[in-house]
Order: structure tokens, then sequence, then C-alpha cells
């Protein structure tokens, strides 16, 4: 009897065990990030299996309300709906057989923004704040003697030089005149390094080569390059693009912005994207002329500013509204992009994966083109094309960002919540 009874609890502990495993699996609400949006005036579904279930606060019952959907409450699973009835927060929670606490879920309740997608393909220019040094090397001196200021200094490659004696340095140009006014006199140098400042002193050296005043770098202090607007909001005249920053290809840091230009840009070529070498849209731009708008800011996932509507010509008139990532899934969807005859074009993907996410990242979804037409003329995704619309059930659900370079047919997309979390940051 002894060994019987023992039997049991083995079976008992494996069938629990067993439960549990086969919920986990089936109540996807465990892998929800811990703040959904629910939207004013529509509804949000949660199905949810035995042996979970959920406990609503009923404190914010004029914020959201919760109820049974009684036609699929059937056997083992039920599913919520969520109501939202006014702009708020609220919470519930999740509870192992009602009673042990799971996990906590804050339910905002909002407004579904509307933009107009892009697809356009733009000219980006942007001017660091102050000067990015690339190089830190040594200077010969008018005696042939090897000196280095710059490492005396501290001066390290990625960091921004602002001023000079107080003097605010602007391009590359310059640096070298102020330094040329200041001699082998003992400067004061402002450095901004990873967003914080300090101050360094450094005494310049007149290289043999040319007779100049110089601290021993290379500096930067403008780029340039082709993308794509994301979209563009026509309430508040802002648009974002590219669904990820511009960083420096020499440092590989994420660029300072100081001023920033877009622009319209004509594509003049396309190179194939192949297995292992990245494709890429080349495009000419003007700044003399067709003038966008102005880029404020410069952060991981895309870049934001305002935009003059008249020179920009729109694929679609009117806003569509944005789809949050609780509701992206796999399958079909289309991008807008401009690769021919500078016209924004629908071409076909497929999502394959999404990521739940519960914090920004610029890789939050997998796709694969699967329309010929830009299979045939690009080979799948390639650089330029980094902020295309993805559109999915007629709502504007995020961009490309990253091709695969063993496979350029597939990249990355990231949500359209990450970009526009960006506009909202002090």
């Amino acid at each position: 009897m002894g060994r019987l009874k023992f039997g049991h609890k083995i079976l008992i502990s494996i069938l629990i065990l067993f439960i549990l495993s086969l919920s986990v699996k089936t109540n996807k609400i465990l892998f929800y990030p811990s703040n959904i949006n629910v939207v004013k005036g529509e509804n949000k579904s949660l199905d949810i299996s035995f042996p979970f279930f959920l406990s609503i606060n009923h404190e914010k019952e004029n914020v959201v309300e919760a109820s049974l959907s009684a036609a699929e409450n059937i056997g083992l699973k039920k599913s919520y709906k969520l109501n939202g009835l006014d702009s708020g927060e609220a919470e519930i929670q999740l509870k192992l057989l009602g009673f042990i606490p799971i996990k906590n879920y804050n339910i905002n309740v909002i407004n579904r923004p509307h933009l107009i997608p892009g697809g356009n393909a733009i000219g980006v220019r942007l001017n660091t704040k102050g000067v990015l040094v690339v190089a830190v090397t040594d200077v010969i001196d008018v005696n042939g003697e090897r000196k280095s200021p710059a490492k005396d200094a501290g001066l390290k490659v990625g960091d921004s030089i602002l001023e000079i004696n107080g003097t605010k340095v602007t391009d590359a140009q310059h640096v070298v005149n102020v330094l040329n006014d200041l001699k082998d006199t003992t400067v004061e140098i402002l450095v901004q390094r990873n967003k914080a400042e300090f101050l360094t002193k450094s005494i310049p050296v007149k290289s043999i080569q040319d007779n100049c005043y110089r601290l021993g770098i290379w500096v930067r202090d403008k780029t340039s390059g082709i993308g794509t607007l994301t979209y563009y909001n026509k309430e508040t005249n802002e648009f974002g693009a590219l669904g990820h920053g511009i960083v420096d290809t020499d440092t590989g840091g994420l660029l300072s912005v100081e001023k920033g230009k877009i622009m319209n840009a004509k594509i003049s070529k396309i190179e194939q994207g192949k297995k292992g070498t990245p494709g890429e849209i080349r495009g000419v731009f003007y700044e003399t002329k067709n003038l966008l708008g102005d880029i404020s800011i410069n952060s991981p996932y895309g870049i934001y500013g305002t935009i003059n509507e008249e020179n920009l010509n729109f694929n679609l008139s009117e806003p569509i509204p944005i789809g949050f990532k609780e509701e992206v899934k796999e399958g079909k969807a289309y991008i807008l992009s401009t690769v021919d005859d500078n016209k924004v074009e629908k071409f076909e993907i497929e999502i394959t994966k999404i990521q739940q996410q519960s914090k920004a990242d610029q890789k939050s979804m997998i796709v694969k083109i699967t329309d010929s037409r830009l299979l045939d003329k690009t080979g799948g995704i390639v650089q330029g094309m980094s902020g295309s619309p993805i559109i999915q059930d007629d709502k504007l659900i995020g961009a490309i960002t990253h091709v695969f370079v063993n496979d350029p047919t597939k990249g990355y997309g990231i949500y359209i919540e990450w970009m526009l979390e960006q506009t909202n940051k002090p």
C-alpha cells in the first residue's frame, strides 16, 4: 500500500507538471509585456486557460471594463474582453488557481495615433555637436621630435570636442584655425564623452609637415547618406525615419546632433544584395533645394524632427492608424519603399517571427521579402531601405531596420511603438 501511495504521488506530480507545461504554452498572456495598451472605444481579447485566472481592479471600472465572453467561455478556456472606456490606467493580475499571484499588468487606455506612412527616399545630412574625434595620432614637431598632445590630454576616439579655450568649434577647419591662433600655449578643451562633459588641457605642437599647430587628432564634423522616411504626423508636423540611429563609421558611436537636415533624394543606382554582401541604394540630393525638414533627435531607434509638408509628395492622402506591438502577428504584410522612378511603391513581405518585448529594441520582428519585383530589383533588403514602413491589416506597425548579411531576402523590423516612444522623451 505504501508503494501504491508513493506511486500515486508521482503520478499526481507528473500530471501537475504536465498541466503547468501545457498551460504555459497555451497561455500567451504569460509572455505579454507588463504594459498593455487598449485603445479608447475599442476592446482587446485575452485568452486564458486553466489553471490561470484574471483578477480585475474594480476601482478603475470607469477606465477599463473587463468581461467574460460567453461564447468562448468553454471548458478550461476563458476569453476576457477589455473595453477601453476612458483615457487612463488600470491594473489586472494573473493568478494561478485563482489565488496565487503570478504577474501584474498595467492597462493603458489611450487614443490610437494616426500617421501618414512614408516610403519616400530621403537624403540625410547630420552635423555633429562640435567635432567628433575619429583617430588619435602622434605629431612630429619642427625639431623632428614625436609628441602626443591629444593622448597626453586623455582624448579618445569617439570623444566630441565642443570648445577650445571657450570658443565653440563648428568644423574641422575651425579647429585648425583656433589652434593656429593660440599657437603653443596651454589650451583648455571642453570634451563630451558618453553624454558627460569634462575639461582637459593640452599644448598644441607645431607640425613639421605643414607648420600648423596640431593636437594629433583626426576629426569629423558631418555625415550624410540615403534613407527612407517612415512616417509623418500631420497634426504636429513631426517625422520619423530610418528605424535606427546614425552612427559614425569609424567609431561606431551614435552621433550627437547639432544641426541636421532631410532632403528629397533621387535614386541614381541600386547595387543588388547578395549572400555575404549587403546591397545599397545610391542617390543624390541637394541642400539648396527641396529641403524637407530639420533633424532634432538622433536616437538608437531612428531620427526625428519637423518637416515641411509642401516639399514632400506623400503616397497616401490620409493618415492611417498604427498597430500596437500586441496586435502584430506572423503572416502577410507589405512595406512602402522607393527603388525606381522616385516613386513610392508597395511590396509584399511576410513577418516570420515576432518578439515579445517590454522595452525598445531595433529587432522586434523578422521579415522576409516575398515580392518578386523587389527581389528582381534589389535582391531583397538593401542599405537605404532602412525606415521603410511596414503595414499589416491597414495599420502602420513598424519599419525595416536591418538586413541579414547571409540572406538579403530577410531582415529585421522595429515596432512603430518604439519609434514613437522616442519623440515623447525630454
